[in-house]
């Protein structure tokens, strides 16, 4: 079983914002998956499939991304999954716009939702797919950026870095990490 977890920031006032790349690479897997989201019973929103002999449960924590980790290890508790079995898709300032980078295990780097997931699962030891969205200009608050919507020029970019990111959750889950790594990083 695959906990594939997209990260963002529930409500309309975030729907399209950079922060919520995780949510909008879930809910296209959920499309192409031909799946709905419902309420769990973890803080989340949740979907089940099955892809290539694997049951998936993608979920989109509603905890605000500060505390994505209690959406997250609620769901794995729920699910009986230890950190093997978690994905976790997520936005990040240090990749430029629309550039994937899978990693098998790794600190947080300062991402806010992913301190909180390594705090409450309790190992850095999870598979994680990162989003780029670039970084803000020198004079211009982080929060903000990660809060404000995409440019015009940004928009295309990420509609194929969203298409690209479910071709890449897809090869993790049918292929494998490494496989997925050679190929999409």
């Amino acid at each position: 079983m695959f906990l594939i977890f997209g990260l963002g920031n529930p409500g309309s006032r975030y729907e399209c914002s950079r922060h919520n790349a995780g949510f909008m690479v879930l809910d296209r897997v959920g499309r192409e998956l031909g799946v709905a989201f419902r309420r769990a019973p973890y803080c989340s929103l949740a979907a089940r499939a099955r892809v290539a002999g694997n049951d998936l449960v993608l979920i989109k924590p509603q905890t605000y991304m500060n505390n994505s980790g209690i959406a997250v290890a609620g769901a794995a508790r729920w699910h009986r999954a230890g950190p093997e079995s978690l994905l976790v898709v997520y936005d990040d300032m240090d990749l430029e716009v629309g550039r994937l980078r899978i990693r098998a295990k790794g600190s947080a780097g300062g991402h806010n939702g992913m301190k909180s997931i390594v705090e409450h699962v309790g190992t850095e030891e999870i598979v994680r797919l990162r989003l780029g969205i670039g970084r803000p200009d020198s004079w211009d608050d982080p929060v903000n950026y990660v809060t404000g919507l995409f440019g015009r020029d940004e928009l295309p970019v990420m509609s194929d870095a969203i298409m690209c990111a479910v071709r890449a959750i897809l090869c993790i889950v049918e292929e494998g990490v490494d496989i997925a790594q050679t190929r999409f990083n």
